[in-house]
């Protein structure tokens, strides 16, 4: 797994910014289309410690999946979310910037020169 890498979304504005600004900052991470090649629950769990989140942080919402698995159900344990992101890659809040060992969201872009 490569150093410098960003879990990617072309569709997304906010994806496509991030990596915009990476380049704009001579920055060329690996691009990982994570919706073609989703992150297993173990490496979900890596990127989780870079990112010192809990697992439902990482949760988007808004995701049809979020309802139909009964994600809002408090007493989804941390591994039953883990499985559900790694199941399906839509729930996974993007994109994320890994770089150096460490983590970020790039919400906005900007947070991404965190890290650098």
């Amino acid at each position: 797994m490569k150093n410098t890498r960003i879990y990617h979304n072309p569709r997304c504005s906010k994806s496509r910014g991030t990596l915009e600004l990476l380049q704009e900052n001579s920055i060329q991470p690996e691009v990982i289309l994570y919706l073609d090649n989703p992150p297993d629950a173990d490496e979900l769990r890596s990127l989780l410690s870079m990112l010192d989140m809990p697992p439902r942080a990482l949760l988007r919402t808004g995701e049809s999946e979020y309802a139909e698995l009964g994600l809002a159900d408090p007493g989804k344990s941390d591994d039953e979310i883990v499985e559900a992101m790694a199941a399906h890659p839509r729930l996974i809040e993007r994109p994320i910037f890994v770089h150096n060992g460490r983590a970020v969201i790039g919400r906005p872009p900007e947070n991404v020169l965190r890290i650098l």
